[in-house]
């Protein structure tokens, strides 16, 4: 079983009024908190390829047009400790480039700073893909991600 990326370096939360999203190249992960007690009956969450729609006893938590677009029947959605809804959805375009910059269209948008920095780890989760075995702990990274490619200085002591 292989160690996820996040677990090894840290996700970057976008919070929202709701909870929190956070992504890697492949995946969306979105966390939504709900009363405590709440059980899987009260929950009706549809994940389609574009749309998003949770509801929780009766009330909408969310509902829209994804940011990008995923793989439909590969979404899934858990609820832990009664309290907390996980939802995970599969990217279709799994590049680095493809950082979403929003959860849904217009809406829980990342600001700056949080979009910056999730589109320097999905770049640094795919330099170590291609480098399996490089140690990138000490890597900071630095450039321009609308154009070329970034510039990696690594602190080795």
């Amino acid at each position: 079983m292989s160690v996820h990326f996040e677990e090894r370096s840290g996700v970057i939360p976008c919070k929202t009024p709701w909870g929190s999203w956070y992504q890697t190249m492949d995946e969306v992960f979105i966390e939504v908190n709900v009363p405590y007690g709440t059980s899987g009956k009260e929950v009706k969450c549809n994940l389609g390829s574009k749309q998003i729609e949770l509801q929780v006893k009766g009330k909408e938590m969310i509902k829209g047009k994804l940011f990008g677009t995923t793989v439909s029947d590969e979404g899934t959605w858990t609820l832990e400790d009664k309290n907390l809804i996980r939802i995970v959805l599969m990217k279709t375009n799994r590049e680095a480039g493809n950082c979403w910059a929003s959860l849904l269209e217009g809406e829980y948008s990342a600001d700056p700073w949080v979009q910056d920095q999730m589109q320097k780890k999905l770049t640094l989760e795919r330099f170590q893909r291609e480098n399996p075995g490089f140690d990138f702990s000490g890597a900071e990274i630095s450039g321009n991600y609308g154009g070329g490619g970034p510039e990696f200085s690594s602190q080795q002591m």
